[in-house]
């Protein structure tokens, strides 16, 4: 999700002093709000975790991951500037944290304590409208990720994850160039193994639908191999 946008102001308007800001209160230290910088394969929490704060990407891609306890792991979602981590700590239900979440990249994530986001929760109806817009979305996702798993092919599987994490669709401008996501990563998120994914990515490379300069470049033509029947 991009960061919340401020509302349109008429020539020489000022927001008014009593008017919350979102975008300043995710984009700057203050109470119960520290800004923490990771590096690639940093971890930020760990599954099994207290879970304390919820984290906002400044800049940067997370990947969230599960552990079984058999040892197997597998990857959740890929995050990105825009999104929230950990926010399943307001819930009063959850008494440790469900996953992992490991910087992709260098990271800037501003971290808020679960009681200053109760309380701005609480007390402010325009963070928490844009709150409960972005879990509302993510929630959707996390079902269309579902109905994909059980009725698509693996090569529309990928194809619909390289596009998600491109931002194809989204508002704003796709992202060019997708960094640091390994072929075994998009195996784990989309079920099936890296063998599968290497043959679908030779053969998405060979049909133009992608490019490697510099990171992964996805192109639009990739549409055409979820959009066909």
């Amino acid at each position: 999700m991009s960061p919340p946008r401020r509302l349109p102001r008429t020539r020489n308007a000022q927001i008014p002093a009593n008017r919350f800001d979102a975008v300043a209160f995710l984009a700057n230290t203050g109470i119960g709000r520290t800004l923490h910088r990771y590096k690639p394969k940093q971890t930020i929490f760990s599954q099994g975790e207290r879970p304390d704060a919820v984290f906002y990407i400044q800049e940067g891609r997370v990947r969230v991951s599960v552990l079984s306890k058999f040892g197997k792991e597998a990857t959740i979602t890929l995050l990105g500037p825009g999104d929230f981590l950990g926010e399943g700590c307001i819930a009063s239900d959850q008494s440790v944290r469900v996953s992992t979440a490991t910087a992709l990249s260098n990271c800037s994530l501003l971290r808020v304590d679960r009681n200053e986001m109760l309380r701005t929760l609480h007390g402010e109806n325009i963070f928490s409208d844009m709150f409960v817009a972005y879990v509302v979305k993510r929630y959707n996702r996390t079902e269309a990720d579902l109905v994909d798993q059980l009725f698509n092919s693996s090569e529309k599987r990928l194809a619909r994850a390289l596009l998600t994490q491109a931002r194809f669709g989204k508002t704003g401008k796709p992202q060019a160039v997708i960094p640091n996501i390994s072929q075994k990563t998009l195996a784990e998120m989309i079920g099936t193994t890296r063998q599968r994914v290497n043959f679908f990515m030779n053969r998405f490379k060979r049909l133009g639908h992608i490019k490697y300069n510099d990171g992964l470049q996805v192109h639009r033509s990739l549409l055409s191999v979820v959009l066909h029947e």
